[in-house]
């Protein structure tokens, strides 16, 4: 098994995972049964990141699906996102990957980016939380598995999501995100040719992702407890530099997020941000309708001790 560590400042947790994104417990490692080998952890390292400790970015483009029982289902958003990563590792001589991430959701017909989005079962108007996540960050272990076919080498992570909902205990969110146990299913491909790898001394040049996810209403949404679920379906590649980001997520890098232009120098002191952890922060500036996601100026690393 390959196994990560997602630490807090009040402890840590170990969980089972390759991380491409937006992960954060209760995760397992899985890979297809064809051509199913070990690989080392530097190979992964090299595929997802870089052994260099520089910067490393990924893009991921795809569509979000809403499915309610006995309707037909809905293409709600096309969506558009970025990970700034760097594997670095630690005193203990293992493995860290730090990263921050976005993701915009966008129009289905006009590939705009969207703010303000009306909800076609409730006819409630609502302010769009645009996922700004930081950190994402984990300590790495053990050997991932791996299928290889001759010509590329995919790395394979079905992962299961429960735990408890951390919106649930507080009666304010009731409309938005009532459950008392966040569930939900994130499966990734992560591909790169052999010859790629063969070749590559710290990181491989071209890296391609496969992404789906199942998972619960966003609590934006603002869905009263209504039954259904959201689902994802997403492709993306890693990209040479942040020049050669999708032109939307450099301007707004620039101008409104320059803290995202780069991975963390270090383990930071805090928790994992997730969508969930985010809007709780952020829950005011939603009731005014502020613009997602809030500014986020560059700053020093706090890093953990």
């Amino acid at each position: 098994m390959f196994s990560k560590q997602a630490r807090t400042t009040k402890g840590s947790q170990t969980v089972f995972v390759f991380v491409v994104a937006t992960l954060s417990a209760g995760i397992g490692f899985a890979a297809t049964p064809s051509a199913v080998q070990p690989s080392g952890l530097e190979t992964f390292i090299r595929v997802r990141c870089s052994t260099t400790g520089n910067n490393i970015y990924t893009e991921w483009q795809g569509s979000m699906y809403a499915f309610v029982p006995q309707e037909r289902q809905r293409k709600l958003f096309k969506f558009l996102g970025m990970n700034v990563a760097r594997c670095l590792k630690n005193q203990q001589g293992k493995w860290q990957l730090l990263s921050r991430e976005l993701t915009y959701y966008l129009d289905p017909q006009t590939n705009q980016l969207v703010h303000r989005w009306e909800n076609p079962w409730t006819g409630e108007t609502v302010a769009v939380v645009h996922v700004a996540n930081n950190p994402v960050q984990y300590v790495l272990s053990g050997n991932p598995s791996s299928e290889n076919d001759g010509n590329n080498i995919t790395f394979v992570s079905d992962n299961l999501l429960t735990y408890p909902n951390v919106l649930a205990a507080d009666a304010k969110f009731k409309d938005y995100s009532p459950e008392k146990l966040y569930q939900a299913g994130e499966f990734f491909q992560l591909t790169t040719s052999v010859t790629d790898l063969k070749h590559s001394t710290h990181a491989v040049k071209n890296m391609h992702i496969a992404w789906t996810r199942v998972g619960p209403w966003l609590p934006w949404m603002k869905m009263k407890g209504k039954p259904g679920y959201l689902v994802y379906s997403a492709t993306g590649e890693k990209v040479a530099n942040f020049e050669a980001l999708d032109p939307l997520l450099k301007a707004e890098i620039k101008t409104r997020l320059p803290l995202y232009k780069e991975a963390p120098r270090c383990f930071l002191a805090t928790k994992n941000e997730t969508s969930w952890t985010y809007f709780n922060k952020y829950f005011a500036a939603y009731l005014q309708a502020e613009r997602f996601p809030i500014a986020a100026p560059a700053m020093n690393d706090v890093c953990e001790h």
